[in-house]
């Protein structure tokens, strides 16, 4: 083959800038996809969350039906959840006659393998703990499961100590965990033997809920006292 014919056969070559806007065209219209898909679940993903937190609320606290949604603000004041509004939640727990008929708190801590976050529900006219459920953890199935099924373990949040201190800025004793069938103060966890670190991340997210919230949900207790 001559060269006039290896001429004529060659195909042409696409110019690099002609490529370079196919692919960012490309580009443009794949992040507008997800840009879309995102704004489409958006709202399906919170409300899919507020049913599973309502469910958790109304787990922790038996007999309620209905929940307000409260912020502990940068200023340590309690106000309503209102759209934008930030800090750690604190659930209002309502029967159906709109009566207060628990407190619902959230905490968190360092498990075996990785955070373990908890609600509790806290009963102001006994000062103390009455319930928990496991929100999500990444613990060892088997012992972590027992943070929340295990009927002994669980007698520990039935009536756990969460009295404030004489000026009502902290609790008068720390939430604790001990070593199983140590226990003999009301404000200590019994631990469960073949899962310590679950056990301690339970009495440490108890603690942290806590110290953080009944202050405020005392100092402010009339703003949840009716529901709205």
């Amino acid at each position: 083959m001559n060269l006039e014919a290896q001429i004529q056969t060659q195909q042409p070559r696409t110019p690099a800038w002609a490529m370079l806007r196919t692919l960012g065209s490309i580009a443009m219209i794949s992040g507008l996809l997800v840009a879309l898909v995102y704004q489409f679940t958006l709202p399906i993903i919170a409300e899919n969350q507020r049913v599973l937190t309502e469910k958790a609320v109304f787990r922790v606290v038996p007999g309620a039906v209905a929940k307000r949604d409260f912020v502990i603000t940068a200023d340590g004041e309690l106000a309503p959840a209102e759209e934008g509004a930030e800090g750690a939640l604190v659930y209002g727990a309502y029967d159906a006659d709109g009566g207060l008929i628990g407190i619902a708190i959230t905490g968190s801590a360092l498990g075996y393998a990785g955070p373990v976050n908890v609600m509790f529900a806290y009963d102001p006219e006994c000062d103390c703990i009455t319930g928990s459920k496991v929100l999500n953890s990444n613990e060892t199935p088997g012992f972590g499961d027992k943070l929340d099924f295990d009927p002994d373990f669980l007698e520990n949040f039935q009536a756990l100590d969460a009295r404030l201190n004489a000026t009502g800025d902290a609790l008068a004793n720390a939430i604790v965990t001990v070593k199983h069938g140590t226990k003999t103060r009301p404000w200590e966890i019994d631990g469960i033997s073949g899962a310590t670190i679950s056990s301690k991340a339970m009495g440490h997210a108890a603690n942290n809920a806590a110290q953080r919230a009944v202050p405020v949900i005392e100092r402010d207790l009339a703003a949840l006292t009716r529901q709205n």
